[in-house]
């Protein structure tokens, strides 16, 4: 099969970190400098699975301010994946992520006609000490939302640090290992559909599990 390519987008408030979680994964570097991202813009990475075959995430970074949200239908359509970001130290963001998670699924033309499609939820700065969202928080948002939906699975829950470099990597690598290309592109690009790789949650260890999700 042919080289696969994903379009990840990143979703959530401005100031979450949305921009260093991408550039701590592509770049492997932080900055304090904050900059709000006006509009979208993305960047590819490739990723080589155990199995050898190559993955290529293109990742948008999205604007979290409300005045560009109406642009969101031009970015969001075609997803593969969305990674709803908010940060662990602040409770609106989270809170938000409902609101979010709606809008992405009108806006990208999915609505209900796709109760499975991939969702992870990622929360950030857990190197800060002054958490207000727990661990439990986010699974409940997380069981609520693959009910609500009649997913056949959870949506997946990790936190990381941007800054520190933390567990930033495991939701990326998760979707580019579970998230299958709909067999329509795969036909397009002469793929055979059969080489997607799914990540056998069973075979981890559950101190690894816990180490990296919430």
């Amino acid at each position: 099969m042919g080289k696969q390519l994903l379009k990840v987008v990143l979703i959530g408030d401005g100031g979450v970190g949305k921009t260093s979680l991408r550039n701590q994964f592509i770049h492997k570097r932080f900055t304090n400098a904050y900059k709000a991202t006006i509009g979208a813009d993305f960047i590819t990475k490739e990723i080589e699975l155990d199995d050898g075959k190559r993955v290529s995430l293109q990742i948008w970074d999205t604007a979290g301010q409300e005045r560009f949200q109406s642009l969101g239908i031009a970015f969001y359509r075609g997803a593969d994946a969305c990674v709803l970001c908010y940060d662990v130290t602040n409770y609106l963001t989270f809170e938000h992520l409902a609101k979010w998670r709606r809008e992405f699924l009108n806006q990208a033309g999915i609505g209900d006609s796709n109760p499975d499609f991939p969702f992870v939820l990622l929360g950030n700065k857990i190197d800060i000490d002054d958490r207000v969202v727990s661990r439990r928080q986010a699974r409940g948002f997380a069981q609520e939302h693959s009910t609500v939906t009649g997913s056949k699975t959870e949506m997946p829950c990790f936190e990381a640090s941007a800054k520190d470099g933390i567990h930033v990597e495991d939701a990326f690598l998760y979707i580019a290992k579970t998230v299958r290309i709909p067999q329509m592109e795969l036909d397009m690009v002469g793929g055979t559909g059969n080489g997607s790789a799914r990540l056998d949650w069973d075979t981890e260890s559950e101190a690894r599990r816990k180490s990296r999700c919430c």
